[in-house]
């Protein structure tokens, strides 16, 4: 019965981190205004700039993985103070995840934007090297994350750019 109610709590635990994850995707990109920005559209991209139907579901997925890496870190059981400073570097890096689309759509800044993803590339590797202290398979499933952000940032980076 006692394994029983861990696994539930464990499941409850899963299930939190991903709503928690994908919401603040949701919520960031409805707050931005992303769909039919006028805006965005009017800026000059470069030639492989994805196409817009793509990033819904690549976030999708990347959200997902966040989702379940932090609850591989939230069930450890180490005691919550090895595992502090790991969910303080992932908390901080989902915030400048939701706030980037914010800078970016709503306050139409790919500069603020820009200093902003960087930012979140810094505390998403941070986030891995703690990660990787208390479960591989945690860190490793931020590395898509690490990657695709990695790419948004060179875009960021040119759009940028090409729109001084």
């Amino acid at each position: 019965m006692i394994i029983l109610g861990m696994q539930l709590t464990s499941s409850i635990k899963l299930v939190l981190t991903i709503l928690l994850c994908e919401s603040i995707g949701i919520v960031s990109g409805l707050l931005a205004g992303v769909a039919n920005n006028p805006w965005f559209e009017a800026l000059q991209k470069p030639s492989w700039n994805p196409p817009g139907y793509l990033f819904g579901p690549v976030w999708t997925v990347l959200y997902l993985l966040m989702g379940i890496s932090s609850w591989l870190i939230w069930k450890s059981l180490l005691p919550i103070n090895m595992k502090r400073k790991a969910l303080i570097y992932f908390s901080f890096q989902l915030f400048l995840n939701f706030c980037w689309s914010v800078f970016f759509f709503n306050f139409h800044s790919s500069l603020l934007a820009l200093i902003d993803i960087v930012l979140m590339l810094v505390f998403i590797s941070l986030t891995i090297f703690e990660f990787s202290k208390i479960s591989k398979t945690a860190a490793w499933l931020l590395v898509p994350y690490l990657l695709w952000v990695s790419f948004a940032t060179a875009l960021n980076g040119t759009i940028w750019y090409l729109n001084l």
